[in-house]
C-alpha cells in the first residue's frame, strides 16, 4: 500500500487578484485563498463518495472517511490506496482485502458531500442508527484545566495554510499532557477530522484512547461520531456544541468541551476526566 500521504501537485492554496478598499481608497492586491475541489472516492470499481475538500492528504481523507462511516474496521481491511491509471489528482481508488465489502445498507447510501455538510452520507434518519456511536470503555484519565487552556494556541501555531488564507478548519490530536501529535486542515471541518483519523489509521495508531481531539470550529454530532469511532475520550471545540452532539457524547461516555478559548471553557459531558470539574449531569 502506498505510504505517502500528499501527492505532488496537490495545492492547498492559490493566489488571486482582488480589489482592496480601505475607506474610500481602492487598490489592486493579491489575496491567498484556500482551494476547494472535488474528490471522488472509489471502492473497487464503484464510485462511493464525492466530497469537496482542500487537496492534500487525500489518502488519509479516504481512509478516515471509510473508517468513520463504518465501512472498514481498521488498517488491515485496506489492500491498497492509489490513483487511477490516468493519474487524476481528483480520484482516490481504494481496494479492500478479499471478503471485506460494504454491507448492503452501506452500499445503498448516498455519499455526495459538500465541504459544509452536516450529516454526510445519511439518506434518512434511520441511517443514523446504522453506524451508531460506540460506548467508550472505562478509563482513569485525569486532565488539568491548564493543559486544556494551552491547546488552542498550539493548534493556531500549527495551522500553516490558515495563516495565509484564513479560510480553513483544523483538527488536532494532542496527548494527555497537551503535546501536539498531529494536525490537519481542510475547508470542511468533517474532512479535517477524517484526515486526522485516517492518518492515525494508516499509521496503525487506532484507537486513540489516550488522546485529546481539538477542532477549530463548533462540535457537531458528526464530529462527535467520528471522535467516538476513533476511540477518542476527550473532545474540545473552540466553538459551541450542538444539542445532538452533547446527547451523543453523554450516552457514549465522551468528555465534550466547548468554547475553549481565552482561558475559559464549558464542560458539557464527562466532567470526571477534568480535575476539579463536575458536569450538571
Amino acid at each position: 500500500m502506498a505510504s505517502h500521504r500528499t501527492i505532488p501537485g496537490e495545492v492547498p492554496s492559490v493566489a488571486v487578484a482582488v480589489s482592496r478598499v480601505e475607506g474610500a481608497h481602492a487598490s489592486r492586491a493579491n489575496d491567498v485563498l484556500a482551494v476547494e475541489e472535488a474528490l471522488e472516492i472509489r471502492l473497487g470499481a464503484r464510485s462511493l463518495s464525492i466530497t469537496m475538500r482542500t487537496p492534500g492528504n487525500d489518502y488519509e481523507l479516504a481512509a478516515g472517511f471509510l473508517f468513520s462511516e463504518g465501512i472498514i474496521k481498521g488498517h488491515a481491511d485496506i489492500r491498497s490506496l492509489g490513483r487511477p491509471v490516468d493519474g487524476s489528482a481528483d480520484v482516490v481508488m481504494v481496494e479492500l482485502i478479499e471478503g471485506e465489502r460494504p454491507s448492503p445498507v452501506q452500499a445503498e447510501r448516498n455519499f455526495l458531500m459538500t465541504s459544509a455538510c452536516g450529516v454526510c452520507g445519511k439518506a434518512s434518519l434511520s441511517d443514523l442508527q446504522v453506524n451508531s456511536c460506540p460506548v467508550l470503555p472505562p478509563d482513569d484519565i485525569q486532565i488539568a484545566p491548564a493543559t486544556l487552556h494551552g491547546l488552542p494556541d498550539r493548534l493556531r501555531q500549527a495551522q500553516n495554510v490558515f495563516d495565509s488564507t484564513g479560510g480553513l478548519h483544523a483538527a488536532a490530536r494532542f496527548n494527555l499532557q497537551g503535546e501536539l501529535e498531529s494536525v490537519r486542515e481542510d475547508v470542511g471541518r468533517h474532512n479535517a477530522v477524517d484526515k486526522l483519523v485516517g492518518a492515525a489509521l494508516l499509521d496503525r495508531c487506532l484507537p486513540l484512547s489516550r488522546s485529546i481531539l481539538l477542532v477549530s470550529g463548533r462540535a457537531s454530532f458528526e464530529l462527535v461520531q467520528k471522535a467516538l469511532m476513533a476511540g477518542v475520550p476527550v473532545m474540545a471545540a473552540v466553538g459551541a456544541p450542538s444539542s445532538l452532539a452533547v446527547a451523543t457524547a453523554d450516552r457514549a461516555g465522551l468528555t465534550l468541551i466547548g468554547f475553549l478559548r481565552n482561558g475559559r471553557f464549558n464542560v458539557y459531558t464527562g466532567g470526571r476526566r477534568i480535575l476539579g470539574m463536575e458536569t450538571p449531569r
